[in-house]
């Protein structure tokens, strides 16, 4: 394996233990239990895995009830909704699967599973969900917002957490949720807004949850936002195995890496780490009810 492919060092270790508040264990290599013995073992202690699909719903809720630190979320991605309406020839992420067109019944019938799910205690969150403009051209976009719909109205009804996946769509993100009226929790999460955006989520008691991108040399926006979002509102997050933080971008990234953006966090907002932890740690534990 090349240095390039090979997953990066286990970081220092935090003083304050804190949480992954998005991941996806079931797209990472090896078994849950290393994953999350590595993630312990510099002080990550819980996971949130979050479903993109019925299949890794299902996954993360099983997960959840089997492993004390894992706290699961499930929805349809944006990008599954017009998949499952329109069909899909598998060139759009994040599950590669050759679908037939269903129609408006075959998401009726899913989100009705999504809905079940939600139902399970250990399903603290409603998500990923929300609008995503990059993958999804116009013929898919009034489903992404039928379906966006339905998991507010579902996150809702059970007094769920809703995680938002916002990509290049975040006036009509915050339209809806202003439209539907927001859960009293709501995580944005991989934050992609500007600092202009961020005030508007922080009026709005919206949770920002920031990804290993923020350390990224292009983000400097991104940096932006999250010295302009307020410390009790904003979580960490791996995104894994995407969005590996700097100096390791292009490695796979897995939870126990939260340590390095938590750091690089800390710096943004001029706070030491062990002060930004222990908010990250109250406000990811307030955002999901646990």
């Amino acid at each position: 394996m090349s240095s390039k492919s090979a997953p990066p060092p286990l970081p220092e270790p935090l003083r304050v233990p804190v949480a992954d508040s998005h991941t996806h264990l079931d797209m990472q290599e090896g078994t849950v239990e290393e994953a999350l013995a590595r993630a312990a073992a510099v002080g990550v202690t819980t996971v949130v895995q979050v479903g993109c699909d019925i299949e890794g719903s299902r996954w993360a809720a099983r997960t959840a009830a089997a492993h004390d630190a894992v706290h699961a979320a499930v929805a349809l991605h944006p990008n599954e909704a017009p998949r499952i309406v329109l069909g899909d020839p598998g060139n759009g992420g994040p599950r590669q699967t050759v679908r037939p067109p269903g129609g408006d019944a075959a998401l009726d019938a899913a989100l009705a599973e999504i809905d079940a799910l939600a139902a399970l205690p250990q399903v603290l969150a409603v998500g990923e969900t929300g609008l995503d403009y990059f993958r999804t051209g116009e013929d898919g976009i009034a489903a992404q917002e039928r379906s966006f719909r339905a998991h507010i109205e579902i996150a809702k009804r059970h007094g769920k957490a809703l995680v938002i996946h916002d990509r290049d769509a975040h006036a009509d993100v915050l339209r809806v949720l202003a439209e539907e009226g927001a859960p009293e929790r709501t995580v944005f999460h991989c934050y992609s807004g500007d600092a202009e955006m961020a005030k508007v989520c922080a009026a709005a008691g919206y949770y920002m949850s920031f990804a290993g991108n923020v350390t990224f040399k292009n983000a400097q926006p991104l940096r932006d936002a999250l010295a302009a979002a307020p410390r009790e509102l904003v979580l960490v997050e791996t995104d894994a195995p995407f969005l590996t933080p700097a100096p390791y971008r292009g490695r796979p990234n897995a939870p126990y890496l939260i340590p390095v953006t938590l750091r690089a966090m800390a710096a943004v907002k001029g706070l030491d780490e062990d002060t930004l932890a222990a908010a990250v740690a109250a406000n990811t534990a307030e955002a999901f009810g646990y």
